[in-house]
C-alpha cells in the first residue's frame, strides 16, 4: 500500500531507480530508451555529470535565499544569459517553478502593463482551441484543450479563443502555404473586432503547437501576421514555448524561425532538463520599464522564483548544449530521425501526418489515410502501454483532430541522441503499433 497519491491511482507504475544517458532503469532491471524525454524535458538525458556536479557544487555554497531578501548569482548570471538569447539586451527575466507559472506570470505581466498605461479596460487573453498553456486555473483558462478544461469549466475564464494554425487539418488543397498561414492568422484580426481590441491585452499561442496537437509548427507567414495585428491592435503578443523553445525545435527560441519577436515568452521543460523545477517568462524592456516606471513593483510572486540551486542547473544545461554544439546535433538528428519516420511510416495505413521542427515531432495517427479519417483516441493509452513493455518511452495524446476524436504520437527525444538511437526509437515504434493493431 502506497501512500503517494498518483496521477492515475488505478495504474500500476514501474519504479525507476536509474537514468544514463538516453536511458532509463527500473527496480526490476529493464531498460527504457527516452523517445520523449518525458514530456519534452530531459534535454541532456539522464545522469549528466556537469548538471549533476553544478548543482552539487551551488547547494554547498547556497541552496536557497529568499528573493523578498536577496538576489543570488546564478539567478543574476542565469537572466543575463537568457536576455542575450532572446535578442534584446534589457529584457528581464522572472524565473518560476514549471510552464504553467511562467503562463500565469505572462498574463499577470501583460494586464499590470496595461494598467500602467492608464488602459484599465484592457483584460482579456485571446488564445486558441487545441492548446494546452498549463495546469494550474488561470493557465487552463488559457487553454484550448477540452479533455483538460472539461472538469474545472465552471471555475475557468471564459475568455475568447480562435482556431488554430493546424494545416493538416485546415488548410484547403486550393491554398498555397503561406495563403493558409495568413487566413489562420485573420481570425485572430477576426476576433479581435468582435470583442474590442480596447478589452484585449494580450493573445498567446504556442510557437510550436504541443501536448495537445502533436508538434504542430506555425504555417510560412503565421506569426508575422500574428504580430503585425497585435502590434497594430496594442496588444501584446504571448509565444509559450515551454514545450518547443530552450533549443527543441533547433533554435534556442523556436520563434527565431519565423523571424518575429514576442513581447513576452515562456521557457520551462529543457532549461533545467529535468534536474531541477525550473521555467522563465521573458519580457522585453518595454514592458518591464513601463511596468516598474508606474508602480516600481510587480504585484507577483511564488516562494521559489529565483530559485538559486535551479538556476544554477539551468547555467550548467545552457552550458552544455552550447559547449557540445547539441543545437547543431539537435538539427543533424532531427533530420536523420524525420527521414526514418518517413521511410518506414511515409506509407503507413495509419499514420496522416508527420510534423514537427528539431526534436519536437508528432505523428498523427488516422483510420483512413486519404479521408483523414481521425482514430479513435483510445490508442494513445493503449500506445503508451505497448511502448512501455517494449522498453520505449513515448508521449502520445488523445482528441487530436477536434477536441474529442483522433490521436497522435509526440517524439522529443533527449538532445545527445545518435544515429543507433534513431534506429533504436524507429524499430520499437514500429513493433509498437503492430501490437496495437495499426497497420
Amino acid at each position: 500500500m502506497s501512500s503517494v497519491f498518483y496521477r492515475s491511482p488505478t495504474q500500476k507504475y514501474p519504479r525507476a531507480v536509474r537514468g544514463e544517458g538516453v536511458y532509463l532503469y527500473d527496480e526490476a532491471g529493464k531498460q527504457y530508451l527516452d523517445g520523449s524525454g518525458g514530456a519534452a524535458v530531459t534535454c541532456l538525458g539522464h545522469g549528466h555529470p556537469d548538471v549533476i556536479n553544478a548543482i552539487k557544487s551551488q547547494v554547498d555554497e547556497l541552496a536557497y535565499a529568499h528573493t523578498a531578501f536577496f538576489t543570488n548569482d546564478p539567478q543574476e548570471e542565469l537572466a543575463a544569459r537568457l536576455a542575450e538569447r532572446f535578442g534584446e539586451t534589457d529584457a528581464r527575466v522572472y524565473f518560476l517553478s514549471g510552464g504553467s507559472e511562467a503562463n500565469e506570470t505572462a498574463v499577470k505581466l501583460a494586464r499590470q502593463y496595461w494598467l500602467a498605461k492608464g488602459r484599465e479596460q484592457k483584460h482579456m487573453v485571446i488564445s486558441r482551441e487545441q492548446s494546452y498553456h498549463g495546469n494550474t486555473l488561470g493557465a487552463l483558462s488559457l487553454s484550448g484543450n477540452p479533455m483538460r478544461r472539461e472538469i474545472y469549466a465552471p471555475l475557468l475564464h471564459d475568455w475568447p479563443r480562435i482556431a488554430p494554425c493546424y494545416a493538416y487539418r485546415h488548410q484547403t488543397d486550393d491554398e498555397t502555404d503561406e495563403d493558409y498561414g495568413h487566413r489562420a492568422a485573420q481570425a485572430l484580426e477576426d476576433a479581435i473586432v468582435e470583442h474590442g481590441a480596447e478589452n484585449i491585452a494580450a493573445f498567446i499561442a504556442e510557437t510550436v503547437v504541443g501536448a495537445t496537437l502533436g508538434a504542430v509548427p506555425p504555417a510560412p507567414g503565421y506569426l508575422k501576421k500574428i504580430q503585425a495585428i497585435c502590434d497594430r491592435h496594442e496588444i501584446l503578443m504571448i509565444l509559450d514555448e515551454v514545450m518547443s523553445g530552450s533549443g527543441r525545435s533547433g533554435t534556442y527560441f523556436a520563434f527565431e524561425q519565423d523571424d518575429v519577436l514576442p513581447d513576452i515568452t515562456t521557457i520551462a521543460k529543457g532549461l533545467g532538463g529535468g534536474y531541477q523545477a525550473i521555467a522563465a517568462t521573458i519580457v522585453r524592456g518595454h514592458v518591464h520599464d513601463v511596468i516598474v516606471d508606474a508602480f516600481s513593483s510587480f504585484e507577483h510572486g511564488h516562494t521559489y522564483i529565483g530559485h538559486a540551486t535551479a538556476c544554477a542547473a539551468g547555467i550548467a544545461v545552457s552550458g552544455v548544449i552550447d559547449r557540445d554544439d547539441l543545437l547543431e546535433n539537435v538539427r543533424n538528428v532531427s533530420e536523420q530521425l524525420f527521414g526514418e519516420l518517413k521511410i518506414a511510416f511515409g506509407d503507413h495505413p495509419n499514420i496522416g501526418n508527420i510534423r514537427g521542427r528539431g526534436l519536437f515531432i508528432g505523428m498523427e495517427l488516422v483510420e483512413d489515410r486519404d479521408t483523414k479519417k481521425p482514430a479513435d483516441r483510445s490508442y494513445s493509452g493503449r500506445i503508451k502501454q505497448a511502448a512501455m513493455d517494449n522498453g520505449l518511452i513515448i508521449y502520445p495524446g488523445g482528441r487530436t483532430a477536434d477536441g474529442e476524436n483522433g490521436a497522435h504520437i509526440l517524439l522529443a527525444p533527449p538532445f545527445i541522441y545518435d544515429s543507433s538511437h534513431v534506429d533504436e526509437l524507429v524499430s520499437k515504434l514500429q513493433v509498437v503499433l503492430k501490437q496495437v493493431g495499426l497497420g
